[in-house]
């Protein structure tokens, strides 16, 4: 297993980066979670990042601003190393119609929010599961667009 395993949280809910890191501490232990928290900051993000990138992205559908998770995911897959990410659309929408479009514009799982504590650590278990254990995910470089 690798010794740290970065994840990008595009999230408006702050709470759900920590929620995440505790529920890692005993199943998912070399997870590193980032949390961003607005359309704008990821996009910043995904600009200035030089040097190893993240391994995979939670992002939610629902930002609550202008610009979303949808406009987010769509940014990430025209970008040259973006568009390899695993991503992930984590969200409590449960429109059809919204997590089709995910699909459409590139995401690769959409699923939903835990509720209890628990759940979020069998969430997190399963990512490292899947992600660590079956699937490879490439390790990327960025280079800033600046």
């Amino acid at each position: 297993m690798p010794t740290s395993f970065p994840i990008l949280v595009v999230d408006d809910d702050p709470h759900i980066v920590d929620i995440l890191r505790r529920a890692a501490r005993s199943v998912f232990p070399q997870a590193h979670f980032l949390g961003i928290q607005s359309f704008a900051e990821a996009a910043r993000f995904l600009s200035d990042l030089s040097g190893p990138g993240p391994r995979l992205v939670l992002l939610d559908i629902d930002l609550q601003s202008e610009l979303d998770g949808l406009d987010f995911l769509t940014l990430l897959r025209g970008h040259p190393q973006g568009r390899l990410l695993p991503i992930i659309m984590l969200s409590a929408n449960k429109n059809p119609l919204k997590r089709g479009e995910a699909y459409v514009r590139g995401a690769n799982a959409v699923t939903g929010k835990p509720f209890s504590f628990e759940e979020w650590k069998l969430y997190v278990e399963n990512l490292r599961l899947y992600w660590v254990d079956v699937a490879t995910t490439p390790k990327l470089y960025f280079l800033s667009e600046d």
